[in-house]
């Protein structure tokens, strides 16, 4: 049985508000439901506790190696620390073909040449961007009512396929509203299209038949007077009577008071009753758990009589009303009907109040011979922007799990309000399911479901836990949010917790990766949209800087082709304008690619596999490819100064052009600037191609229309766009201020070679562009199918 539903037991941590009783302790310590939920609290994940003391030392030591080379920490972490060990692999491999071209004579020069190709290997300024790009995506997660705790949330987000989520206050206002009415007399009113539920003009109210000769006025007398809410347009004072309040100037509706007394104070507002007219408060009886009922004594001088209005739990009220047994079986009914519907049931009875004075300060007095005036039927409303968050998931590939410790028809009738279940398809019968049944199937029995359930009601924490449980063993990356001590199991459990900032729990804030500020499911799917474009954003830098080492490595390993008279290489590229490109040149542009907003269609697109992490296929397509074309370009360039414009042919240069401009080195010098130059402007163009990887440069973004839609679309990221000109703007004085170009750079100015540097540039933007029209006309790292629930694999 849910704990919910076991009346005759008091938990370890529970409160006692007033009275006494005796019981009968069955469960201490440990075996208490507190203390289930610490045991499930102390698990982790790589528990090691069963290993014998060989084993244990074994796994230390295993770990120590793991940190050390870092292969402990976020995915992203692990990802690039095997990057960077294969990385200086690959630099030792280079460095020995470099030393074996020179048959292992290894001079100065070619030691030099030969660290100047390790260097070319390595993009030195990736963790200082990617540290910038996670910072600014933290900043901008806080800007969407989240705080990430733990980073491994913050990259891990974007890979959600699942998020199973609390209702109340989550999926819901936690907000209370008058939904159905029932009178005497078998008058039943419904509350229709309401968005604000503090709001009394806000949605409107459908009769089932006609209001004359009804109790409403009564029923309404009876909702306001016995009540303590207040409810305020912020332009009147609290007490004004609704019916003169202007609605053509737009109001901010507050209330203060308990969520159930506001309710109902804002149905009478729908009539013009929020003042108590010509009454007198006499007594009042305030709500006590213990007898369920709150009633008000009200006297009227005028007509020199006393009222009871009273309201409170049906099966309480029930026995002090005056009415027929058959009357009252047809009450129960209907409060049994309306709360079959998701609502929590109110009755509304009423008596004049005959006697002394003194007898309205006695409860049992004034609470019997009620008479019955009504049902008042109220529900917690959908936050506004839930369905179009729950749609949102739907479009982005990502499965939304209601999981709630409410009772099941509340649960599902939510459901189908937010869209989490379509009414226009047929539920499965595991589609819908109370804990109980979901806790008697064994894990073998859960496994062979075709699908979880989409709502779990009535849910105890280690139900929670079976949920995230059997999440994991269908190879999903899901979401738990919750709000309670009870939640913090699941929410350590589960890939990404999301405690809630606003109500939450210090131990399930303690216990969560992320933290909402305002209690909201749509900023779930913000956080959602920023952990996608973090990874994109990730994705784009590293392929703008491989693409820049995999362009000079291509540069430096053929130009161990370019001898001099001694048989040594002369260097198509000096060590000095190596690192200017990798650090001066690049840097800037990778930042300004980790600053890129998230692309429009990034939440119609299926949740990305993080088993591949950041270097999926189609970034290594990528890479080879712009990689190939930029460095082949540059070899072009420095072959077509130094060698075609010579008219020799290929010849063996002069001696000592690594070191100085003389005469004979002139050639070398401009041919070397210009390939600097070439560079440095493909890596420039690049910043502004790898912006989407699909589209072309020339219609990046589909929603820019008009004569300059290019200009507006590099110029939406102002960072990059200032990034390219600034790196635009420090090529020419490199290449023509004295001294500096020969002594420092170990190049010379241009004159016509800017002609072949344009023409590179050309030729590289028009194969970057034949590339990304074969990639969408092969549809090469694009879905061939539309996103559908459930489909992503982790």
């Amino acid at each position: 049985m849910p704990m919910g539903d076991r009346v005759n037991l008091a938990y370890s941590g529970s409160s006692v508000t007033r009275g006494r009783a005796t019981g009968i302790v069955i469960a201490t310590g440990m075996e208490t439901e507190v203390g289930q939920i610490a045991e499930l609290l102390r698990k982790t994940k790589n528990d090691d506790t069963e290993r014998t003391p060989v084993g244990r030392a074994v796994w230390k030591f295993y770990q120590f190696c793991r940190r050390i080379l870092g292969l402990e920490g976020t995915p992203l972490q692990v990802t690039l620390s095997k990057f960077a060990l294969l990385l200086f692999a690959f630099a030792i491999v280079l460095v020995i073909i470099v030393f074996s071209a020179s048959l292992w004579k290894i001079t100065d020069e070619v030691l030099l040449y030969g660290i100047c190709v390790g260097v070319a290997v390595i993009p030195e300024s990736l963790l200082a961007v990617l540290t910038v790009t996670m910072a600014v995506a933290t900043k901008a997660m806080v800007r969407g009512n989240v705080i990430v705790r733990q980073m491994p949330s913050l990259e891990a987000v974007g890979g959600v396929t699942n998020i199973c989520s609390d209702k109340t206050g989550t999926l819901t206002q936690g907000r209370m509203i008058t939904r159905k009415v029932w009178l005497r007399g078998d008058l039943a009113g419904t509350v229709e299209g309401t968005a604000n539920p503090y709001d009394p003009y806000s949605g409107t109210v459908k009769w089932s038949a006609d209001l004359a000769g009804s109790c409403l006025n009564t029923f309404l007398k009876v909702l306001t007077l016995c009540n303590n809410a207040t409810v305020s347009d912020g332009k009147k004072e609290p007490e004004t009577d609704s019916s003169s309040i202007i609605t053509s100037e737009d109001a901010e509706w507050k209330a203060i008071g308990e969520p159930t007394e506001i309710a109902l104070k804002v149905f009478a507002m729908r009539f013009g009753r929020s003042v108590s007219g010509g009454d007198t408060l006499v007594a009042e009886h305030p709500f006590d758990s213990s007898c369920k009922l709150m009633s008000v004594v009200y006297g009227n001088e005028i007509e020199q009589t006393r009222h009871v209005y009273t309201k409170g739990a049906v099966e309480v009220l029930l026995t002090k009303l005056t009415e027929t047994e058959e009357f009252k079986k047809e009450i129960l009914a209907k409060a049994e009907e309306l709360a079959g519907q998701g609502l929590r049931v109110l009755c509304i009875a009423t008596k004049p109040m005959n006697g002394d004075a003194q007898d309205c300060h006695d409860r049992a007095k004034v609470e019997s011979e009620l008479q019955f005036v009504g049902l008042a039927g109220l529900y917690d409303p959908p936050r506004p922007e839930t369905a179009g968050a729950v749609e949102q998931c739907r479009a982005a590939g990502v499965t939304v799990h209601m999981v709630t410790g409410d009772h099941i028809k509340t649960a599902t009738a939510i459901a189908y309000e937010v869209g989490i279940l379509n009414m226009n398809t047929p539920l499965k019968s595991n589609t819908v399911m109370a804990a109980a049944d979901f806790g008697a199937l064994s894990d073998a029995e859960i496994d062979c479901l075709d699908e979880l359930p989409v709502v779990l009601a009535r849910c105890s924490p280690l139900t929670k836990v079976r949920m995230i449980e059997a999440l994991h063993r269908r190879k999903a990356f899901c979401i738990m949010t919750g709000d309670g001590v009870n939640d913090s199991p699941a929410l350590k459990q589960a890939d990404v917790g999301i405690a809630m900032g606003d109500r939450g729990s210090d131990v399930a804030k303690e216990a969560a990766d992320m933290v909402l500020t305002d209690d909201n499911f749509a900023s779930i799917v913000t956080g959602i949209q920023e952990g996608r474009r973090l990874a994109d954003n990730i994705q784009k830098f590293l392929l703008h800087l491989l693409t820049s080492n995999l362009a000079q490595v291509i540069l430096l390993l053929i130009g161990l082709a370019f001898k001099d008279v001694n048989g040594n290489a002369v260097f198509p590229l000096s060590p000095l304008e190596i690192l200017w490109a990798n650090l001066v040149t690049s840097s800037p542009l990778a930042l300004g690619l980790g600053l890129e907003e998230a692309s429009p269609d990034i939440l119609r697109r299926p949740p990305r596999s993080l088993r591949s992490g950041v270097f999926t296929l189609d970034l290594v397509r990528d890479q080879l490819f712009y990689g190939l074309a930029s460095g082949s370009l540059c070899l072009c360039a420095f072959m077509l100064v130094n060698y075609a414009s010579s008219g020799q042919g290929y010849y063996l240069m002069a001696e000592g052009c690594n070191e100085s401009g003389h005469d004979e080195c002139d050639l070398v010098y401009r041919a070397r600037a210009t390939t600097f130059s070439t560079l440095a402007f493909l890596l420039l163009v690049t910043a502004w191609e790898v912006k989407h990887f699909h589209r072309s440069l020339f219609n990046m973004d589909e929603r820019a229309t008009g004569p300059f839609s290019v200009f507006k679309t590099i110029y939406h990221n102002k960072f990059l766009f200032w990034s390219v000109v600034a790196g635009f703007v420090m090529i020419f004085p490199i290449v023509y201020i004295p001294y500096l170009n020969t002594e420092v750079f170990k190049h010379k100015g241009l004159s016509w070679e800017w002609g072949v540097v344009a023409g590179c540039v050309v030729v590289y933007i028009a194969l970057i562009e034949m590339w990304k029209a074969c990639k969408r006309r092969l549809r090469l790292g694009l879905d061939s199918h539309p996103v559908t629930q459930g489909q992503a694999q982790v």
